[in-house]
């Protein structure tokens, strides 16, 4: 097998292991557990079920508007990365390293675009008292594209002092609940910067001589 083929076998096992990682944990929150829930893995992590409208870690943002422009931004940005990486795959620019730090990228934006696409479809309402049911006969709690991301990592780790400005003082140092899909764009993200010089090296738009520039554009047509 050529080392261009194994590299495209890495990326889609990444992506496909990631995406069924993220999905099966979240269906299984969705379907066993009430919104707010917690149950305690360890005292410093507990699985915390909670749904937000917006980005990554909890973060909102805005109403319906503001979702579906998220929800277009996370499609148009998945499917660039995707070109991109096809491109460098065309053009023999590629290393593990590449396909490492694009296909967590990938599959981190593809979870969480399946949430919104999908989930407001296929589950109906999760509420304080009630378990959410995978395709219920009354219908999904909202339409394609609205659907709520399901978050359930939660780090309680320590306390901050009661001294500390803003507010903060006595809230736990990460707050911040998160999922599968978010794992894996921050570590993407933070492979793409540890390793900055490789990955935009091979980025690079590398000038081609004009019959270079016309096969490719033949085999493009």
């Amino acid at each position: 097998m050529s080392t261009k083929r194994k590299l495209a076998l890495l990326s889609i096992s990444i992506v496909v292991l990631m995406l069924l990682c993220d999905q099966i944990l979240k269906i299984w929150v969705k379907t066993n557990m009430h919104l707010y829930e917690t149950i305690p893995v360890f005292n410093w992590f507990h699985l915390y079920f909670v749904e937000n409208e917006g980005m990554a870690f909890g973060v909102s943002f805005g109403e319906n508007i503001g979702k579906l422009l998220l929800t277009l931004l996370r499609l148009g940005v998945m499917g660039f990365i995707i070109y991109c990486l096809r491109k460098l795959f065309k053009k023999n620019a590629i290393d593990w390293v590449v396909v490492v730090v694009f296909s967590l990228i990938i599959a981190g934006a593809a979870g969480n675009i399946a949430d919104s696409l999908v989930y407001g479809v296929i589950f109906n309402e999760s509420t304080l008292n009630q378990v959410a049911t995978l395709f219920p006969d009354s219908g999904g709690y909202a339409p394609v594209l609205f659907g709520r991301v399901v978050d359930m990592f939660y780090f309680p780790l320590f306390p901050l002092p009661d001294w500390m400005p803003g507010g903060y003082g006595g809230q736990m140092f990460f707050p911040a609940i998160f999922n599968v899909a978010d794992i894996c764009v921050t570590l993407g993200i933070l492979l793409m910067l540890i390793f900055n010089k490789r990955v935009f090296a091979q980025m690079e738009n590398k000038k081609q001589d004009p019959i270079e520039i016309a096969e490719e554009f033949k085999m493009e047509a």
